[in-house]
């Protein structure tokens, strides 16, 4: 395992094109392209790395995963009652599909899904409340109380939140937020300004793998559930091709982050800043396509040495 993440980064870092970081968060726009990290947190308890996987980024819409989860403990299945669970065809921040229906987000990972999933877990609670609800959820799930949210990632965010703005209110047009526009939007803003390293991200992960050893921070219902959606909706209209190429449950985020499940096996945590058209990490996907053929471990079954790529 160490060897195969030793070849994968340093094959990454060789890699010319690397795609294009995002640019319409401010705090994004600067990040250096040239950073990859991989690490992998096994079922047994070992944690494998290589590269800058020490290195912390902003997980954005990877922190989708955990919100999703603690909306699950409050409310349980009347989640989706106020969110569908099939995937969008469109862009993460598409607001076609929620105006044909009836302000019902298609999943909770495109940005309305994951506004209503803030507004599910802020409830009756202050932001500054649910934060730390999440936060310590996150920590517990990492063993790691050294997780924070960048503050200046934050706000970046805040400042140029138009679309998520009009999202929210179309969605509390339909009655589907509770709780005030503004205080949603800071929430889920935060929310995505958590900062992790790839060592911290494949530990917190590890609640999803539905192994003995593994954190028991939801049911074995719940987790299963969770990885069928980062199957199917994961990484926005490149659910498919990611699904195509990796073949096991996975989360990404504009930062570059990219979470993904083996289960029964792993947690699997690989950044790299540059976006591929979809808003993906391209040399994350790239990546997570050598491993899963590497290590035949897609949920569809091992590839025949030569198989199509």
């Amino acid at each position: 395992m160490q060897a195969l993440l030793t070849e994968i980064a340093e094959t990454a870092a060789a890699e010319a094109d690397r795609g294009k970081v995002a640019t319409y968060i401010s705090e994004l726009a600067g990040i250096d392209p040239g950073q990859f990290g991989i690490a992998v947190a096994t079922a047994d308890g070992r944690l494998f790395s290589a590269g800058d996987a020490d290195v912390p980024f902003s997980i954005q819409s990877v922190s989708k995963v955990f919100a999703l989860a603690l909306a699950l403990g409050r409310v349980g299945e009347q989640i989706w009652r106020r969110v569908g669970r099939e995937p969008s065809g469109l862009s993460f921040d598409s607001v076609l599909l929620l105006e044909r229906e009836n302000g019902i987000p298609r999943n909770p990972f495109i940005n309305a899904g994951a506004l209503v999933a803030t507004d599910t877990y802020l409830a009756t609670s202050s932001p500054r409340e649910a934060l730390g609800q999440l936060l310590q959820f996150i920590r517990a799930a990492a063993d790691d109380d050294g997780i924070h949210i960048n503050e200046t990632v934050a706000q970046s965010e805040i400042s140029t939140a138009h679309r998520n703005f009009s999202l929210a209110h179309y969605l509390a047009s339909f009655d589907n937020l509770h709780a005030p526009v503004d205080q949603v939007i800071g929430t889920y803003s935060h929310q995505c300004a958590v900062e992790m390293t790839c060592r911290q991200l494949a530990m917190a992960g590890r609640f999803l793998v539905d192994a003995p050893k593994m954190p028991g921070l939801v049911s074995v219902e719940r987790r299963r559930r969770i990885n069928a959606l980062m199957m199917t909706c994961g990484h926005y209209d490149g659910s498919g091709d990611f699904a195509f190429r990796v073949g096991m449950p996975g989360k990404s985020g504009v930062g570059g982050g990219i979470l993904v499940i083996s289960p029964s096996r792993a947690s699997i945590a690989v950044w790299s800043p540059g976006l591929n058209r979809y808003g993906n990490s391209k040399l994350g996907t790239e990546a997570m396509q050598t491993f899963s053929h590497r290590t035949g471990w897609s949920v569809f079954g091992v590839p025949h040495r030569g198989a199509e790529r």
